[in-house]
């Protein structure tokens, strides 16, 4: 962070516009996990007052993306595999009951506005030069569209609260899932859904956490 040239801020309130310039920064591995956030470089890279950063950094920090620790100060959050085994046995078990639910509405097929979802984020996969950040909305969509097809405001709120978690855990994807893989990934995962049910859902959420567990452990 020390030396870094300063960055200019869109028009918004300082706190929301700082909180997402760094929240881009984060997703786009600009700024890697364990990353130590430094008030008084913020301060001078935004030119921004104190209580804007620290506003911001508390609102990546509800968010999960940013860890507040008394005496250390601020750091980009990081996911270790005792972490990441708690996030995918909690994103499982919401994220399957939704999709049980979906195909049960839906008569046994996935929605329409999850094949839409799905596709969409393999068409943003396969293009040349996409930011990843973009990447991470679009699987955030994708995933989530499926938890809200499902019809439970009480999944859907409880799935939420895990975003900045399941964030970071599409960023530490990045390493060691070609793009192109994702794409095909996601793009079939609707058709294995209409075959085989959630059991094709509990296949793909368990390559992902296997995916970033070994980049984890190799880091």
């Amino acid at each position: 962070m020390s030396g870094a040239p300063r960055r200019a801020l869109s028009l918004t309130t300082a706190t929301a516009a700082l909180a997402a310039d760094l929240r881009g920064r984060i997703l786009d591995h600009e700024l890697p996990p364990g990353t130590r956030l430094v008030e008084r470089e913020l301060v001078e890279t935004y030119d921004v007052a104190r209580h804007t950063v620290r506003g911001a950094l508390r609102e990546l920090q509800a968010e999960g993306l940013v860890r507040i620790e008394p005496h250390r100060g601020a750091s980009v959050a990081a996911l270790d595999p005792d972490a990441l085994l708690g996030l995918f046995d909690l994103r499982a078990a919401l994220e399957l009951e939704a999709a049980h639910r979906a195909l049960e509405r839906n008569g046994g097929r996935a929605p329409v506005s999850v094949r839409e979802a799905m596709v969409e984020l393999g068409r943003l996969c396969r293009r040349r030069g996409v930011a990843w950040r973009d990447v991470v909305d679009a699987h955030d969509a994708a995933h989530t569209a499926l938890v809200d097809a499902g019809g439970s405001a009480r999944i859907a709120h409880a799935y939420a609260s895990l975003a900045g978690e399941m964030r970071l855990f599409t960023v530490a994807l990045r390493p060691g899932l070609s793009m192109r893989f994702m794409a095909e990934q996601h793009e079939r995962l609707p058709d294995e859904l209409d075959r085989e049910g959630v059991v094709a859902l509990r296949r793909h959420l368990e390559h992902g956490a296997r995916t970033v567990r070994d980049v984890l452990e190799h880091a």
